[in-house]
């Protein structure tokens, strides 16, 4: 199985993963990035774009990112942190007065960045088609009760998290959440990722292929739990994945498109402490508050222990055993994906697939990957790239 693009000889290890994912048919079609400071030293796709395996896939190949999709949603939320835009300690109401709804008035921007808010799924009845429909998720919202005391434990937002962040966004800048990561986000750091799809790109998407079950339910479910309310008022299934609806929504927390090199251009701004392609995107203090630790134990939806800082989980043993500890900040989707920033090391490493695979936080074949760059890392010194190995593009290209 071809694996195309390049990779500097010190990460021959990550393409022979990906090529042996490739060939025994565990990857579909997938694409790998790791920047270096600044320096893509791998850039790397394969496998196909389609199920039927008749579409090859593409440099330019995009996929519906799933929960990836909350780094780039948390991403606006501190650019607009960083001009002064919008405070993490101040109530949501004072951005957004509706909310103060149902006891909500104390509810702090900080605890919708973290997933503890108590909003993590809509109350019942609530469609897909209540969610595509963005007034309409964000009046529900505003008006119901939290499900359990705000700030006190985390329950992932599953789809919830993109609404609420993104209605900030519109309350301060006057964007959509959608514009605002293409012109304030993506254009500057010339990255390509989108919430939602532009039309014109639909043809370069790739097919997002899922299991016949969703993996890791409990047996048991308490109707009246966080985890089942929580699943029941998310209403998005991978049947509505890769329709024009899906594509045309703006859903901040579960429909972004992007590919590995999308994300490591855009969220290394973040392992770079602010500055990223020639743009300053973020001050250092701003990148610091990532790091504020907001909560620490086993999250109420999730069901493992997740440490929550401003808007992405912080490298964790106990959940992503093959992250070192330090400055290291990352988030996943369904099925794998994920992106994971390192500033200590100035490393940003993403990947996508169009497979679904299986487990609470990435898949086998996302913590093979993170294995095999950290071995690299530990092997080697994370500054001047070594040699460039034969491939298709410069490691810095676009």
């Amino acid at each position: 199985m071809v694996v195309e693009g390049t990779s500097t000889d010190r990460f021959e290890p990550v393409r022979a993963s990906l090529a042996a994912h490739l060939e025994a048919g565990e990857e579909l079609g997938a694409s790998i990035a790791v920047d270096v400071d600044g320096v893509m030293e791998v850039d790397l796709w394969g496998g196909y774009a389609d199920a039927a395996r008749t579409v090859p896939w593409q440099r330019d190949t995009l996929v519906s990112l799933w929960s990836t999709t909350k780094t780039l949603t948390s991403l606006a939320a501190l650019v607009l942190v960083d001009r002064g835009a919008l405070d993490l300690h101040r109530p949501v109401a004072h951005y957004w007065p509706e909310f103060a709804a149902q006891g909500k008035e104390h509810i702090e921007v900080r605890h919708v960045l973290t997933h503890t808010s108590g909003l993590s799924g809509w109350e019942q009845p609530f469609s897909v088609e209540d969610l595509y429909d963005w007034p309409t998720a964000s009046a529900r919202l505003a008006a119901q009760a939290p499900w359990w005391e705000p700030g006190s434990a985390s329950g992932y937002h599953v789809q919830t998290q993109g609404q609420l962040v993104g209605e900030l966004v519109r309350r301060v800048s006057g964007l959509s959440l959608k514009e605002f990561v293409a012109t304030e986000v993506a254009e500057p750091l010339q990255a390509d990722v989108q919430i939602g799809a532009r039309r014109a790109d639909w043809p370069r998407i790739a097919d997002l292929v899922a299991p016949a079950q969703l993996g890791g339910m409990p047996t048991e479910l308490d109707p009246e739990g966080v985890f089942t309310r929580t699943l029941l008022g998310s209403p998005a299934r991978d049947e509505h994945v890769d329709t024009p609806q899906w594509r045309s929504a703006e859903l901040g927390a579960v429909n972004g498109h992007s590919n590995a090199r999308g994300l490591a251009r855009a969220l290394s701004v973040i392992s770079r402490r602010g500055r990223a392609n020639g743009s300053r995107l973020l001050s250092e203090k701003t990148v610091d508050k990532v790091f504020e630790a907001q909560t620490d134990g086993v999250d109420l939806f999730l069901g493992v222990p997740v440490r929550w800082g401003m808007g992405y989980a912080l490298s964790d043993p106990r959940t992503m055993p093959h992250m070192p500890p330090g400055r290291i900040c990352f988030w996943v989707g369904r099925g794998g994906s994920i992106v994971m920033m390192d500033l200590e090391r100035r490393v940003t490493f993403s990947y996508t697939m169009n497979r679904v695979g299986d487990g609470i936080l990435g898949s086998e074949r996302t913590h093979s990957y993170l294995r095999h760059v950290y071995e690299v890392l530990e092997r080697t010194s994370c500054g001047v790239p070594a040699g460039l190995a034969v491939g298709s593009d410069a490691p810095g290209s676009r």
